[in-house]
């Protein structure tokens, strides 16, 4: 039965869509069979794969709204042992169309089950907004990945999608937990990144990744040529990071 993991902040600019790009690649790469959705009307994870959304027939959105399922919606990646199921802009409509469903915050648990026993893991790049959509990808998930940046503000807003889980845990989803907060763009040259990075370990203690990922051009660059970092550099900071990320979340759910 594959793990179902949200990586989820509803602060932009965080990191959560090169995280869930490269973290999906390394779990593959580990002959880890995975499966990413990108729950993100911007689509920026299908395109950082090297898919084109408007080429797909099928996205998640078409799976929330009952038009196809969600193993006809899986499309190869260049990476093998990963799948992706694609965004698309309509997705923004969506939380419309659901709006007026019955158990609407538990469809995506429901078009997920279909799916769950063909992979190890299932990661769901969520929107940095805390609408309907990531309220599903948190009510579908095993447990939450929440990616925080090195910088001043990073700890503002995390009280709010703390509560928001608070709040999912105890109406919806019993079994969610947070698998750990990440930090990312972190440069370890700067007294504040530390400064962060014990102040997470302060608050959270061993829910804090022992990985961090750190500031890579590499890792910025990947993106804009359809690739995960690992296949555009697989010896840059980021592939490296990424990969011992994986390694930790393995190690996590032996």
């Amino acid at each position: 039965m594959g793990k179902i993991i949200a990586i989820a902040n509803q602060k932009g600019g965080v990191g959560k869509t090169t995280t869930s790009i490269n973290l999906a690649t390394s779990l593959a790469v580990l002959d880890k069979k995975v499966l990413l959705i990108d729950a993100d009307p911007q689509a920026n994870a299908s395109s950082g794969l090297g898919v084109d959304p408007q080429q797909v027939k099928s996205s998640i959105y078409e799976c929330l709204v009952g038009q196809s399922s969600i193993k006809e919606s899986v499309v190869e990646t260049c990476v093998e042992g990963l799948g992706l199921v694609a965004s698309h802009i309509d997705l923004v409509g969506a939380e419309l169309e659901l709006m007026n469903l019955k158990n609407r915050e538990r469809v995506l648990s429901h078009v997920l089950s279909e799916a769950r026993g063909d992979y190890d893991y299932i990661l769901i790049d969520c929107s940095p907004s805390l609408g309907l959509i990531t309220v599903n990808a948190l009510t579908a998930a095993d447990s939450v990945i929440i990616p925080v940046q090195a910088e001043y503000f990073a700890l503002e807003g995390i009280s709010k999608l703390l509560n928001t889980i608070k709040i999912i845990k105890s109406k919806l989803n019993p079994q969610l937990e947070i698998e750990g907060f990440l930090l990312t763009m972190y440069d370890s040259r700067l007294r504040l990144a530390n400064q962060i990075y014990e102040e997470l370990k302060g608050h959270f203690g061993n829910l804090v990744f022992n990985t961090v990922i750190q500031r890579n051009i590499r890792l910025s660059e990947a993106p804009s040529h359809g690739l995960p970092a690992l296949l555009y550099d697989c010896e840059s900071r980021g592939s490296v990071n990424h990969m011992e990320l994986a390694k930790e979340l393995i190690m996590k759910n032996r």
